[in-house]
């Protein structure tokens, strides 16, 4: 083989090379920022992720809103009408935020089952709701497992 066919084999191998690898790239962090949606039935029945970051969704229970000490955090316990999950957030609550309200939260679970939220999402208006809650309403008996956003 010729020493300049022989060069270009090589750098069309490390291109081939280069590409692959920024393909594995991207597709690991279109992975790692994937956040699946569950409805509280699915976390208490265990299909949630227990070390990844999740959303949560449903109303906020009449009544369950605390602040169990004078700071920031706040504990509230979300449903789907079929199961609870309760939520502890830190810091301040959307405007929109209160009992009777759809809300999505983003977090993961801890230890005991609470889910610890990083951030809370409210309803904008009294028509709308997320898509995944509203099918999660109609067929309280069949929810939708996990769903990518």
């Amino acid at each position: 083989m010729k020493p300049a066919r022989k060069q270009r084999l090589i750098l069309i191998g490390l291109m081939v090379l280069g590409a692959s690898l920024a393909t594995a790239f991207a597709l690991k962090s279109f992975n790692d920022n994937l956040m699946y949606f569950f409805p509280p039935t699915d976390v208490v029945e265990g299909k949630a992720p227990k070390d990844a970051l999740f959303r949560l969704g449903g109303m906020v229970i009449k009544g369950s809103v605390e602040r169990p000490d004078k700071g920031m955090m706040v504990r509230f316990k979300l449903t789907d009408f079929n199961k609870e999950v309760t939520v502890e957030y830190t810091g301040i609550l959307p405007d929109l935020f209160r009992e009777g309200q759809g809300i999505v939260a983003h977090g993961r679970l801890n230890a005991q089952g609470v889910f610890i939220a990083e951030e809370v999402l409210a309803k904008h208006d009294e028509n709308y709701m997320p898509p995944e809650i509203k099918a999660t309403l109609k067929n309280p008996a069949n929810p939708p497992a996990g769903q990518a956003q």
